[in-house]
């Protein structure tokens, strides 16, 4: 009997006849899926996916796009990908050649040939530099694009792989650089060493030449924390430890040691977040916390010696204080400078500040671009380092980005930012204008959200809807290659939506989106689908929305929520199957944000958005393609599988595909993220109904 020869109806929580899907590896799911790509390929795979594809690889590829840089002593780095070079290049170069138009890149490593070499599927996961000489890096390779790594010592000097050097198999977790000879590891290598969530449980102390399997642990939580990572801070006067366990995703418990392990915990509210450099800390609490006879407001920005704060002072210096529709995006430092990120109604803010033991001193960075989407981080990857330099990354929807310099620490009045490199224009974007709106969620809400497309319509406008709503992340609108090549530049009109369960207006906007109000989140979704309608814009069978992960999981619930308001649906690396995600993978570490499946309690609501249970026959269910990949170790595969296999078995027009590699993400290369891409696109336009000329 196969999936397609009954109807079942999962009548109760824990009834899954689609179970055999999760085995990962398991040779009758990975059949199915394969039957299942080929099928899905089948009907949207044809010419039109072809050329959507080629044109979107051809982006992708272009060779004048704009290499991001990290700096590390005198060279910068990046790692770039193209059509010579699919899986990628790790090169460096100099600041001032890269400011050249031509730079001449010094390459380090050829991750394609590496991979042929090996006989691996190598996806690059990143590198860490050894701080003192430069002369080694731990590189982390990934099989197929999965989050857990093989780490392999790099010698810089040779350009060859370290034979006996700090070398671990493949596991989830990462290492830091004390010296030449020793690291920290917090790794869930080894019998016992991961969480409940599969991340790491200790920290060890990693001596070169020593097993790190028996390597001292000298830092550990218990398996039902989400896991815990050591981190050396190199801005203090003497050596100081940094060991920091998360008990859940938005909780961590605070200590300072040294390399025999933690000697004091710094007293801090659990859900705070916090920065510190040299003897500075800046904290924003997540909830009010009344401290030293001061209560300071959720998302209140504060400062402190962090000597004195150890020493039981709790005098904090306020610096920025949230509003209804102002909050605080980012916060680190650079050169001693707290440099912070805000927004006030979505529209970007820069500050700088200046520690002292009076007071901080103040300077609103005003040059920086006052309007898209703008980010800023420092150029030095390591903070010991900084001297002010910023690299800025600033878009909009129609206006391609651009990287820009700038010196925190020029005089005042601070000049313009200098413009190192712009990203080419990747479609047509004539005629586009980008305009903000908002609708009125079921709770009287207004959800914010910017619309892209032609000035004028005809009350039939193809729509790409998108967004996402979970862990405090926002989603602001910028220059999106994908959409734009092969939605905006033939006519069609996209929108971003600011749900809640995102952090555009701070933490309470994000807790009115979580746990029990992870529904008013897709509520907000489906209220922007019906106030396009209602202004208007388009028609409901017009509507093809998409999201991935948690955005996977608002777009199922928008199939089994409100499938009258959408015509097309794109689930992508999805949550679905809300009462067992906890078991799947790193599932069990997002119960802060969703809640926990076995307290009956928490079943109650979570079960209404549990989109896998609600599915029942005999509804408007609009078509739906799920997508993931099977080497996707942080949301299991198992989910997007069940759903396709209960909605078809059900009747339902439900499509799936699978790709080999990709990760949480499209793809190991260029070529595959376009496939991904256009194959997901054709298929929301082939059944919306557009047939415009230039799509054909």
């Amino acid at each position: 009997m196969t999936a397609f020869d009954f109807r079942p109806t999962l009548n109760a929580p824990d009834d899954d006849p689609h179970l055999w899907l999760e085995d990962v590896e398991g040779e009758r799911a990975l059949d199915w899926a394969a039957s299942q790509s080929a099928r899905t390929l089948g009907h949207f795979g044809g010419t039109q996916f072809e050329r959507d594809r080629a044109a979107l690889t051809a982006i992708f590829d272009r060779p004048d796009k704009i290499p991001l840089i990290t700096r590390r002593g005198q060279y910068v780095y990046n790692f770039w990908q193209d059509a010579r070079n699919p899986r990628g290049l790790w090169h460096r170069t100099t600041l001032a050649a890269y400011m050249k138009a031509d730079p001449k890149w010094e390459v380090l490593l050829d991750l394609d040939a590496r991979a042929v070499s090996d006989g691996e599927d190598w996806i690059w996961g990143g590198s860490s530099i050894e701080p003192e000489r430069r002369e080694r890096a731990v590189l982390r390779l990934s099989r197929g694009g999965s989050d857990a790594v093989v780490h392999r010592e790099f010698d810089l000097g040779s350009l060859s792989f370290v034979a006996d050097g700090f070398n671990l198999p493949e596991a989830k977790g990462g290492i830091e650089w004390l010296d030449p000879d020793t690291l920290l590891l917090s790794s869930a290598l080894g019998d016992g060493m991961a969480t409940r969530s599969g991340y790491a449980r200790t920290v060890r102390l990693w001596k070169r030449g020593a097993d790190p399997l028996t390597a001292p642990v000298i830092f550990e939580t218990g398996s039902e924390s989400v896991g815990v990572f050591g981190h050396l801070d190199r801005t203090a006067e003497n050596e100081r430890l940094w060991f920091i366990e998360t008990p859940a995703f938005f909780e961590m418990i605070v200590h300072i040691g040294d390399r025999s392990g933690p000697k004091i915990q710094i007293d801090l509210p659990q859900d705070a977040r916090w920065n510190d450099f040299g003897d500075w800390l800046a904290v924003r609490p997540r909830k009010p916390w009344t401290v030293g006879g001061t209560t300071h407001d959720a998302d209140t920005l504060i400062g402190i010696s962090l000597s004195s704060f150890i020493a039981g002072e709790r005098g904090f210096s306020t610096l920025f204080e949230p509003g209804d529709r102002r909050s605080l995006q980012s916060f680190f430092w650079n050169n001693g400078n707290l440099i912070i990120s805000y927004l006030v109604n979505l529209v970007p803010r820069f500050e700088m500040f200046t520690p002292g033991r009076q007071e901080w001193t103040r300077r609103a960075l005003d040059t920086m671009p006052p309007e898209g989407t703008v980010r800023l981080w420092p150029l030095d990857a390591e903070r010991h380092e900084t001297n002010g330099e910023v690299l800025i990354w600033a878009q909009d929807p129609i206006t391609p980005p651009q990287l820009l310099l700038f010196d925190l620490n020029a005089a005042p009045p601070l000049g313009a930012p200098e413009i190192l490199k712009r990203s080419p224009e990747d479609f047509d974007a004539s005629g586009l204008v980008v305009t903000r709106h908002e609708a009125v969620s079921t709770d009287g809400e207004m959800i914010p959200y910017t619309q892209v497309g032609p000035a004028d319509g005809n009350g039939h406008a193809p729509v790409h809807l998108t967004a996402y709503g979970g862990f405090g992340i926002s989603l602001l609108p910028y220059y999106n290659s994908s959409i734009g090549k092969l939605w905006l530049e033939r006519g069609g009109t996209c929108v971003v939506a600011n749900i809640r369960g995102g952090g555009e207006f701070g933490t309470r906007w994000h807790e009115a989106g979580r746990r029990e109000g992870k529904r008013l989140t897709h509520d907000d979704f489906a209220a922007v689908a019906a106030d396009l309608v209602r202004r208007g814009i388009t028609r409901p069978w017009r509507i093809a929305a998409e999201g991935g992960s948690n955005g996977g999981l608002l777009i199922a619930n928008m199939l089994t929520r409100y499938p009258e308001r959408f015509g097309a649906l794109f689930c992508t690396v999805p949550l679905v199957d809300m009462r067992r995600y906890t078991k799947l993978l790193a599932g069990a570490s997002w119960i802060d944000e969703y809640g926990d499946p076995d307290k009956p309690e928490d079943w109650t609501f979570l079960k209404e958005i549990s989109a896998y249970h609600a599915a029942t026959p005999g509804q408007p269910y609009p078509p739906i393609l799920l997508a993931t990949t099977k080497r996707d170790d942080r949301v299991h595969p198992g989910h997007a599988r069940k759903m396709a296999a209960k909605l078809q078995a059900l009747g339902y027009p439900a499509y799936f595909y699978e790709p080999g590699a990709g990760g949480h993400g499209y793809g190991k290369d260029n070529r595959e993220r376009a496939a991904f891409i256009a194959l997901g696109n054709n298929f929301l336009r082939s059944a919306i109904g557009w047939q415009d000329d230039r799509v054909r």
